[in-house]
């Protein structure tokens, strides 16, 4: 389930700021192992290995293989310190596990079937409330992702963190039935509406009428001031 990434380490003979700025100036980055109640090892790595490894969304749940100096540690990167300036890499905590080992770690929700949702086909919106899931594992059973299938749903759906399974020995840090996501009704932004071609004729027809009443009371009035001349 979980890929196992080899990794050669350089053991460190040296602390303090100056042998970690020594380190860092022939493009090596200081690490440490710990955990697991053994003692602590200070490593370094090459940097442009470990920059390629953090091109990946998946450097906090791989399982790194250490080689240091011939002995094999079985690692998880728990945590990375970057310059806040250029965002270079300044050192990398792994830590140690055994199989009773639990942690909580974020994995990505992932959405398929979108063509297959009568919802979202009549204009729904698909609406994540969560792109990432906190769940309690074992190093050794870490989901790569969650899946989460939306065939068939409509417009009103909620999708909830029950609707999958979870794999053995993999549970959510909440017992609540969460919502991951749900497909919303579209959003219809209003118009005006069009005039009614028919209501046009009948005012041009009720105004060409007025005009020729008009007309006809002009006419008349001037017949009246006629008669009253005579």
């Amino acid at each position: 389930m979980v890929e196992l990434v080899s990794l050669p380490v350089n053991l460190r003979s040296s602390l303090g700021k100056k042998a970690t700025r020594a380190e860092r100036r022939d493009n090596r980055v200081p690490a440490i192992i710990y955990g697991n109640k053994e003692q602590n090892i200070p490593i370094s790595i090459e940097g442009k290995q470990l920059d390629k490894l953090l091109q990946s969304s998946q450097f906090f749940t791989q399982i790194f293989e250490l080689d240091v100096e011939g002995k094999k540690h079985q690692a998880l990167a728990r945590d990375l310190q970057l310059h806040p300036v250029n965002d270079r890499p300044l050192h990398v905590d792994f830590m140690r596990f055994n199989e009773n080992t639990r942690i909580v770690l974020l994995i990505p929700a992932i959405f398929i079937n979108e063509d297959d949702s009568p919802g979202l086909k009549r204009g729904g919106v698909l609406n994540i409330v969560r792109r990432e899931v906190e769940l309690l594992c074992s190093p050794l059973k870490i989901p790569k992702e969650l899946v989460f299938d939306l065939a068939d749903l409509e417009i009103g759906a909620t999708i909830h963190i029950g609707d999958i399974e979870l794999p053995e020995g993999v549970s959510t840090v909440t017992d609540r039935d969460f919502t991951v996501a749900t497909i919303a009704a579209p959003t219809v932004m209003p118009t005006d509406d069009e005039p009614d071609e028919e209501g046009e004729e009948a005012e041009d027809g009720e105004e060409a009428q007025e005009a020729a009443t008009d007309t006809g009371d002009s006419s008349e009035a001037s017949d009246d001031a006629g008669e009253k001349e005579d």
